[in-house]
């Protein structure tokens, strides 16, 4: 098992040239953390005692481990993987100019929802990713998108969809990306020709497709990666909204992570209990992350409408503590697989 912390060849680059949005990045990394020192000060209630033996195993220290999967969720912001398309030029970018600072810092964040005012999409999921179409309330970011993208078309490789003017391919969007996250649905390029009807893949369908891998062959790298569905926990990507203080939100969680104790251990011990455990053969573990979705869209949407201090707290200690259970079952199932 000393492959474990071996990077796994990823065809695509990741850039950190701006600051990608959903939980902060910073954010991503410290719920990883969180989640496996909980796992260490809970072994009755965890595997914890199963994921050290596999890691040690590896020849690495749990520090070791958890810094590489802290990683790997942090990451994730950072694909480069996403081009769209200018309907007129085709020329393909993956990010907006207007980016920076806007919630929306590259186009791979779209893969990043899971749509729970829409339910199930086409591609047969029960719950759909981000769709502009099936905005009931856009904010302000999701309008700035709509128009500065309007009849913009996903990269599907040269010779496929283009602009008036030609067709400058750089990645084949949906051929690699999309398919990856197809997870054996239905799409058609044609579904991706207009970026304000586009039904983007959502992040449960991500993070299933490198938890198959790995399955296949560990890495804490694929693990990390798995493990940045805890944007399932951020309201505004299971509102399916890119506006509405998604990034002040984001922010605000980042800046009071430690000052209010998000991450108190008496409130993750009693989210685990809002997350069925995944069975030790169990192979898919989106069942386990539409729970995570369900909470946030019950409990977090107070936050899409104000940014008063004591609100953005008393949701935060529920998202939070959530999203490092979450975490922490998905271990769990991990510490089985390591293992073997």
């Amino acid at each position: 098992m000393k492959h474990l912390f071996k990077l796994a060849p990823v065809a695509f680059a990741m850039l950190a040239c701006m600051p990608a949005k959903a939980w902060n990045t910073e954010t991503h990394r410290r719920i990883v953390l969180d989640a496996v020192e909980f796992m260490k000060a809970h072994p009755n209630q965890t595997r914890y005692a199963s994921l050290v033996a596999g890691v040690t195993r590896a020849g690495y220290t749990m520090e070791q481990f958890a810094a590489a999967i802290g990683q790997g969720a942090h990451d994730v912001d950072y694909f480069e993987d996403t081009y769209l398309c200018g309907a007129t030029t085709g020329n393909c970018q993956g990010a907006p100019l207007w980016g920076l600072g806007s919630g929306l810092a590259r186009y791979t964040s779209f893969w990043h929802f899971q749509n729970h005012t829409a339910g199930a999409d086409v591609h047969g999921n029960d719950f759909g990713g981000y769709h502009y179409a099936k905005l009931g309330n856009p904010g302000d970011i999701d309008r700035l998108a709509a128009t500065w993208l309007v009849g913009d078309y996903l990269d599907d490789g040269a010779g496929g969809l283009g602009g008036w003017f030609g067709d400058t391919s750089k990645y084949n969007s949906f051929g690699v990306t999309e398919a990856r996250y197809r997870q054996g649905g239905y799409s058609t390029a044609s579904m991706y020709q207009d970026y304000e009807k586009m039904p983007f893949q959502p992040i449960d369908n991500l993070a299933q497709h490198f938890w198959s891998r790995f399955l296949q062959a560990p890495s804490a790298q694929s693990l990390g990666f798995v493990l940045h569905a805890t944007d399932l926990l951020q309201p505004h990507h299971t509102f399916n909204v890119l506006g509405h203080n998604h990034s002040g939100w984001e922010s605000w969680i980042e800046d009071y992570y430690d000052t209010e104790k998000l991450n108190d251990g008496a409130l993750v011990l009693a989210a685990l209990n809002d997350f069925t455990p995944l069975a030790a053969t169990a192979t898919d573990i989106r069942p386990l992350l539409t729970q995570g979705g369900t909470y946030s869209y019950k409990y977090g949407g107070a936050v899409m409408s104000s940014t008063d201090h004591a609100l953005r707290r008393g949701v935060a200690k529920k998202m939070v503590p959530h999203a490092i259970a979450m975490v922490v079952r998905v271990l769990d199932r991990a510490a089985v697989r390591l293992g073997q």
